[in-house]
Order: structure tokens, then sequence, then C-alpha cells
């Protein structure tokens, strides 16, 4: 039986833990089925992983350049709490759960396709990492107050399965608006945040124009290039950052801010601004990685993915990671993150004067990452229902989700809520302290009202996709009667219907979408 632990472990760890390899293996499966060359097999899926390993490099350039404005952001505010960081805490729980938590997440897996092939619900969940995170969460929680393996295997792996279909039904109105297709799916477990996002946007912006009509003066051109107005965007932030945290700490203090990042201590006051400035730099081509990653990935993957569509589920879409919709709204992807962490510096301050006292709720210091990539993805589909005003309010109210809700899910995680991090996307925080919070019943109650719970998410995911996406329902439409759609119509030649706010075209090699009725 040990071998079977080792092979699911392997598996798990090596494998399905890399979306890159799980990306490259869906790509390569779907031109097999496409009856495609063996050399259009091999350069897909090769093509199809280096994508995914380009969003996985940006994401380690993204996370060096923020690192050190961390540091000054703590040392200026002087708070000190848990910084949610998903990697942090899977780590963690590894050594104490990993055979459970490789056997929940393949059995979540399989269930997931069979609820894709025999439910309404046709999404295939691709990103691996995401799996493996609510694969863990799950675990830990299940399995806190002292279960067996067994039933926290056959559990958790029901639940992760249905997780793994619902929410990208629950999104996929939203995601149609802001793609103008119905070709690919949103697959993070930040799904809550960027639902959030689209209502807020529907409410607040049915006049206001999209972040990517800005109108700048001749002289701020340059400003239009996606690239250089978020590398100059987070310049300033840097520089301002680096200022006050000097002024506030002195220089002893404020000169190891970059020790902690891709360089050494700065040498003296003129380095440590200098320093600041490129790291603002890094950070815009940290994005630009990830959004020729996105372009790379959806040239390869979304053609491939139409032979697994019509073979082993008729009908699927993939469900990928949430910079997949970057490249639609760039402009929005940098209001949204800044945006969403001046949400989280507010939740954090209602959490240390009035929520920590009342309740005990532990602070969540704004961690730079979950809200750059929650908070921008929130950002575009705050901008598709909305517009600027939408993706301002979208993401600040995301950015609130994910300071509150890591709050609430300690008080589920037992021992692992003294460790000083926690999960961070918005998904994690909701269902975890549902289900923990059940699961306190004890026995087969807690099991049983645990099900429940996962039985009314896939009810819920059920109805939605049978009476709002199979509808058609439009999320924008109201807002598409009072905006003038000549300003924001796309280019003929990408194949892609209109939308009624401005975007750039999707990636060559997507598919257009079928004709409207």
């Amino acid at each position: 039986m040990s071998w079977f632990v080792t092979l699911a472990t392997f598996l798990v760890n090596e494998i399905l833990s890399e979306p890159a390899y799980l990306i490259g293996i869906i790509t390569a499966v779907g031109l097999i089925a496409m009856r495609k060359s063996a050399g259009q097999i091999i350069g897909g899926a090769i093509k199809a992983t280096l994508g995914f390993l380009l969003i996985g490099a940006g994401a380690g350039l993204v996370t060096d350049s923020l690192a050190p404005l961390g540091t000054m952001i703590q040392g200026v505010t002087g708070a000190h709490g848990v910084i949610p960081t998903n990697e942090a805490i899977v780590g963690i729980a590894q050594d104490r759960f990993g055979s459970r938590v490789a056997w929940l997440m393949i059995l979540g897996f399989l269930v997931s396709l069979a609820l894709a092939r025999f439910t309404p619900l046709r999404y295939v969940f691709l990103t691996g990492h995401h799996m493996l995170f609510m694969a863990t969460l799950l675990t830990m929680v299940l399995a806190g107050d002292g279960r067996s393996t067994v039933a926290v295997v056959a559990i958790g792996g029901v639940l992760l399965g249905i997780m793994l279909v619902a929410m990208p039904a629950f999104a996929h109105p939203w995601t149609k608006r802001v793609t103008g297709s119905d070709t690919v799916a949103i697959g993070h477990f930040g799904t809550a945040g960027y639902i959030v996002a689209g209502a807020a946007g529907k409410v607040v912006g049915k006049r206001s124009r999209s972040t990517e009509e800005m109108k700048l003066p001749e002289g701020l051109r340059f400003l239009r290039d996606s690239m250089v107005a978020t590398a100059l965007s987070m310049l300033l932030i840097y520089l301002v950052m680096a200022v006050l945290h000097l002024v506030k700490e002195g220089q002893k203090t404020a000169f190891k801010a970059f020790a902690t990042g891709t360089g050494g201590a700065a040498t003296g006051t003129g380095n440590y601004l200098m320093q600041s400035v490129m790291q603002g730099l890094q950070f815009g081509i940290a994005v630009a990685v990830i959004l020729f990653g996105v372009r790379t990935i959806l040239g390869e993957l979304v053609p491939a993915f139409q032979g697994i569509a019509r073979k082993v589920v008729p009908g699927a879409l993939p469900a990928l990671d949430a910079p997949i919709v970057f490249p639609y709204a760039q402009n929005a992807v940098l209001i949204g993150f800044i945006s969403s962490f001046t949400g989280g510096l507010i939740g954090l301050a209602l959490l240390t004067w009035v929520f920590n006292p009342a309740f005990g709720l532990a602070l969540v210091l704004p961690g730079l990452v979950p809200h750059f990539f929650t908070g921008g993805a929130a950002g575009v589909y705050g901008n598709a229902t909305g517009g600027r005003r939408g993706a301002v309010v979208g993401a600040f109210l995301n950015g609130l989700l994910i300071t509150f809700l890591p709050a609430l899910l300690l008080k589920v995680l037992g021992a692992f809520g003294d460790q000083n991090t926690t999960f961070g996307d918005a998904d994690f925080g909701w269902l975890g302290a549902l289900i923990g919070n059940a699961g306190k019943a004890g026995g087969a109650a807690g099991l049983v009202v645990v099900l429940l719970i996962g039985l009314a998410v896939l009810g819920a995911a059920i109805l939605v996709q049978k009476r709002v996406v199979e509808t058609g329902w439009d999320p924008g439409a109201a807002r598409d009667a009072l905006m003038p759609r000549e300003s924001a119509a796309m280019p003929a030649e990408t194949g892609t219907a209109p939308a009624a706010y401005a975007k750039i075209p999707p990636p060559a090699g997507a598919p257009a979408p079928p004709p409207a009725p």
C-alpha cells in the first residue's frame, strides 16, 4: 500500500501541483484528440508549458519587486500581524498532512471531471497550484478534529470536486463580459472577489468610461503604453514609501529594506533611492512577462482544448488562472491593485480598532502579492461592468474581503492559526470558515452538515448555469444602453463580438465565439 501513497505523492507534488506541466499535458491530450501530428503535439504542449512558466517567472519577479515595498509599508505603518501567503501555509501543512492532501487532490480532480461530464457545469479547472491549495485547506479543516484519513479524503475530495466546477460557473457571466466570448472561464479561488467587483461595477458605473479610454494630455501620450504606465506608477509609489520609511526609521533600518529582495542592503541615501527606482521598473517588467505568458497559453491551449471538449467532456471550457483576464483591461489591473491594497489598509485599521478588541480577530496585513493578482483581476471585472468607478470600487471591496475572510478563517484552523500566516484569497476564507464551523458539530453529524454545504454550493452553481449562463444574461447590458458603443467596438479582424467597453483584442490563436442566435 505504501507504493500507492508514494505514487500519489509524486503525482501531486511533482506533476499535478505544477500548473505548467498540467497545462502541457492537457494541451497534448487535446491535440491528440484532434489527431494532430507528433510534431504539432510536442510543439504545442511545450509552448503551452513555456507560457505558464513565463507567468511563473513574472509572478516571481512581482514577488521579488514587492518584498522591499512590503517592508517599507510595515515600517511606516508600524503594523504587525498575520500576512496571508498561500504557499507558506501549504508548506507548513504538508509536513503533517502530506499523504492525505495527495489523495484528496487526486480524488477531487476525478470528481470534478465526472461532474463536468455528467452535469451542466462543463468546466475543467486547470490551475494546478490552486487545486493543491484548496486540497490542503480542506484537509487542515476536516482533519483538525481527529477524523480518520478515509473520512477526510472522501468528504474533502467531494467538496474539492464541487468547488472546481462550481466557482467557474458562478463567475462565468462576468467572465464572458470581460473576454467578450465564451471560450475560457476563470479557474482561481479568488472568485468571490471577482463576482463582488463585477456586481459593484454594475451598480456604481453605468455611465463611467472604461479604464482603457482614459484621455491623457498630448504630453502624457506615452502613458497609454500599459507597461510604461505600470512601471512609472510603481516607481512613484516606491519613491514615496522609501522617503517615508527613511524619515521614520532612519538610515540604519531603512537601508536594510532591500536585503529582503533581489539585491543587497543600500549603501547610502542615493543608492537607497535608486534601488527604489529599479524595483519600480522591475515591477513593470514582471507585468509584461505575465501578459506575454498569458497570450502564449491562450494561443496554444484554447484551440487544443476543443479536442478534449469534443472527446472527453463535450462542451467543456478551460478554467484558467487569474492573470488570464489581465490582457483585456491592462490599466484596470494597476488601478485594481492600488484600490484593493487601499481596501486592505482600511480593513486592517478596522480590525485594529474595532474587530480585534470586540471579537478577537487577528490583524491581517495587506499582502502585496494577493492584492496584486486578485485585486488586479477584480479591477478588470469591475471595469467590464462599471468602467473606472467599477474598477476602483470593485477592487476596493475585494481588498476588504481578502482582509476580513482570512481573519475569520484563522478562527477555525486550530493550531495552524498560530503560524503567522494563512490562506489569502477570498474563496479559501469563506469556504474554510463555513466548513470549519460546520465540522464543530463533531462525528457523523458534522460530516453530514459539511456534505450539505457542498451540495448547496453544487445546486446553486447548477441553478446559475441553467438560469443565468445558458440564457445569455449580460451583467453589463444596462451600461451598454447608456454608453456609445462605437467608441469601444473592437476591430473586426479579431473575430470577437463588439463589447461596450474598450479592451485589447484577444491574443492570436484564440477561436472566435459562436455567432449570436
